[in-house]
């Protein structure tokens, strides 16, 4: 835990003059005017979920943003701390057209490793950070309504990968009450359906459907690729929808990108100002991409 007296992680900033810092924080105050008051939808995964440091960077951020009048929400993922616990189990994760087949069992360790494991986790995190954050599943207050999700492979043929919800609707109000109330809102990617059962929704289309249905000013999509990329392998700090269907047209963008530039793309198109698919592997690098100059991944413009 960081006191004004040793920042973050003991880092040594005796050589930058105190002119440049206070040149750095006053190069934050337009945008801290410009979004205060204003909802930022954040995904939570990749490295920034698992090296200690980062995690201790994002709590950070978070609750920095959250001081200077912004109303972040945390929608996280959790792959790989799922595969480690179906492994303790005895259970081998099969995947069909890259989705995770879910049965009844494989259900109950998801929802214990998200809503359980890892939401607490970042909880506690920005909590220790001086926050106040509190854990949400789509079950409270009836947050995320879901349906089974129909897969289909290339001839058409459907198959059943069982409790994987596509999002029915989402109900913001839990999450309005909290953010209006000083509180962070953690929340973990499962739904319910008509007859209580649950689901298990990909955390990226969560986190752009609730950035949807809030009008929230950005979606903030942590990842571990530093953006996305032109056929030399160069950062587009800067793109529209328009110039997205552009290069997956030509095979710029293509494979894992895909699905998570999908919900960006209906998120920009449906309300959401900007999203940012941002390296999380870079320290601060939220903070970075919100309050800064400097592109630290790539920008999705409304229009």
């Amino acid at each position: 835990m960081s006191t004004p007296t040793s920042p973050s992680h003991d880092v040594d900033l005796t050589h930058i003059t105190p002119r440049d810092q206070a040149e750095i924080l006053a190069q934050a105050l337009p945008y801290i005017r410009k979004f205060h008051g204003k909802t930022l939808v954040i995904k939570y995964g990749g490295n920034a979920m698992t090296d200690p440091a980062l995690q201790q960077d994002f709590a950070e951020d978070v609750v920095l943003l959250k001081l200077v009048g912004m109303n972040p929400i945390v929608v996280h993922g959790g792959g790989p701390q799922i595969d480690d616990a179906l492994t303790r189990v005895g259970k081998k994760g099969t995947f069909i057209q890259g989705m995770r087949v879910t049965d009844e069992e494989t259900m109950e360790v998801v929802e214990w490793v998200l809503a359980g494991q890892v939401q607490q986790d970042i909880v506690g995190l920005i909590n220790a950070a001086g926050g106040k954050a509190v854990g949400l599943t789509g079950r409270d207050g009836g947050l995320i309504r879901a349906h089974k999700m129909k897969v289909l492979d290339k001839e058409g043929t459907e198959h059943d990968v069982g409790q994987v919800g596509e999002i029915t609707s989402i109900d913001p109000s839990v999450v309005k009450a909290l953010q209006d109330d000083q509180f962070i809102p953690v929340i973990s990617p499962i739904g319910f359906g008509e007859r209580n059962e649950s689901y298990n929704i990909n955390a990226d289309l969560v986190a752009a459907k609730l950035a949807t249905v809030l009008k929230a000013e950005k979606l903030v999509m942590l990842t571990n690729i530093r953006g996305v990329l032109n056929k030399a392998g160069e950062l587009i700090t800067d793109l529209t929808p328009r110039e997205i269907d552009e290069l997956v047209a030509d095979g710029t963008i293509s494979g894992g990108m895909l699905p998570k530039l999908a919900g960006a793309i209906d998120a920009a198109k449906s309300g959401v100002n900007a999203v940012h698919v941002v390296d999380g592997r870079v320290p601060h690098a939220m903070l970075l991409e919100i309050l800064t100059d400097q592109a630290y991944g790539t920008m999705i413009r409304s229009h």
